[in-house]
């Protein structure tokens, strides 16, 4: 990696948790400045626009979120193991986080709902990626005759990232956990009962 692309992928690293945590409209350019210390052609040497650099930090929170999530599940041998490892995960998930300010299908999603196209596609991509790993850990756990044959991976797929999501929305609010303490019990329960 040379000089140029050294700088440019610093920019992205440090502007990660500024976007993820004070949202699109709200990080100025001069936060970026701040806390890379460059000068503003430093920036806009890398960078011909925020917007794209806003692209370019949201592929990068992706790419570690999906890394993440592979991580969790890598290890466990079975399907219910690679549920119980999401679970402790998202247990504990405002402190997990390698990139600070919750969860980036929340943050970036609301601002791009209908102001940044491009922001909206790479957003729903990430939230159809989260979909199909659980899709996938439903059919594992049936091929492997962990789960009943009759369960629907499509429908909990989405009920499952939908209460996560939420969740993440009322700890985040409240700074309280039990909400997601609750909603891993809620959906740790989903699981069992769909067991052979």
């Amino acid at each position: 990696m040379g000089k140029a692309e050294r700088t440019r992928q610093f920019i992205i690293e440090t502007a990660a948790p500024i976007f993820n945590q004070k949202g699109v409209a709200g990080t100025a350019i001069s936060d970026i400045l701040d806390a890379t210390r460059l000068a503003k052609g430093g920036i806009y040497g890398n960078f011909t626009s925020k917007e794209e650099m806003v692209l370019e930090v949201f592929d990068y929170i992706a790419e570690i979120e999906k890394q993440q999530l592979k991580a969790l599940t890598a290890a466990a041998t079975t399907a219910v193991a690679k549920f119980e490892a999401v679970f402790r995960y998202y247990a504990r998930y405002m402190s997990n986080r390698k990139v600070p300010g919750g969860c980036p299908v929340i943050n970036f999603g609301s601002e791009a709902d209908d102001t940044n196209p491009a922001l909206k596609k790479r957003v729903g991509n990430l939230a159809k990626y989260f979909l199909s790993r659980i899709e996938y850990l439903v059919m594992f756990g049936k091929e492997t005759g962990e789960f009943r044959e009759d369960w629907d991976e499509k429908e909990f797929a989405i009920m499952m990232f939908t209460i996560l999501e939420g969740g993440i929305l009322i700890t985040s609010i409240t700074r309280n956990n039990k909400y997601m303490l609750s909603v891993v019990e809620i959906l740790r329960k989903e699981v069992r009962r769909h067991m052979r």
